[in-house]
């Protein structure tokens, strides 16, 4: 008889997710659509997560999101009032918000805007936890595309020299909209992070473990 083997970490977090939407008393459904409706689609779905939730359309119209916005209507989400995403105001020359998504081990995301978009942006790892950084560099610019709405990227963090990945968006799309890029954003930092194990320093595992 062949060995079972264990479920990987992105495995739980599926099941954990189903187990959460059975839960909160919604149902699968499955659609055909054209491929550049896909992130309408998904930004619909989650308004309609919200029992007597008014359309996002007539409650928000043409308004252009901005930071301060964004926050009041974070405070509003269920994933805030339960506990499921923490939100913080960071100042500086360039305010941001910074979230904390708990179902995603703590994972931290940040947003912010520049000039007429926002950018959605979540923290990798060093440099030089990559062993070797030629090899990983190829291997992300041939394989990025697998990854949807976001994109790899180096960036100096806290005098840190480090990789990133990031999504950007229009200000005038919907709050729905920015939410699933959020989303979608930890959902490819967790799928990545497995993804990429193999081409990080052990010692850097090692210390991230601890």
């Amino acid at each position: 008889m062949k060995a079972r083997t264990a479920p990987s970490p992105s495995t739980l977090h599926q099941r954990a997710y189903r187990e959460r939407m059975r839960s909160a008393g919604l149902v699968k459904k499955d659609v055909w659509i054209l491929p550049e409706y896909t992130a309408e689609l998904a930004a619909i779905e989650k308004s309609m997560r919200a029992p007597g939730r008014a359309s996002s359309r007539s409650s928000q119209g043409d308004a252009v999101l901005t930071l301060v916005g964004i926050h009041e209507a974070l405070s509003q989400t269920r994933a805030v009032i339960e506990g499921l995403i923490a939100v913080e105001w960071l100042e500086g020359a360039d305010p941001s918000l910074h979230l904390v998504m708990h179902e995603y081990g703590g994972l931290s995301v940040f947003i912010a805007k520049s000039g007429e978009h926002l950018i959605v942006e979540a923290w990798l790892w060093p440099l030089d936890a990559v062993a070797d950084a030629a090899r990983f560099n190829a291997h992300v610019l041939t394989t990025h595309k697998l990854l949807p709405l976001s994109t790899v990227g180096i960036d100096v963090v806290a005098g840190v020299p480090g990789y990133i990945m990031f999504g950007t968006l229009d200000a005038n799309s919907r709050f729905e909209t920015l939410m699933f890029e959020v989303e979608t954003l930890a959902d490819n930092v967790i799928n990545a992070s497995e993804a990429w194990l193999e081409y990080l320093r052990p010692e850097f595992l090692a210390g991230a473990a601890a």
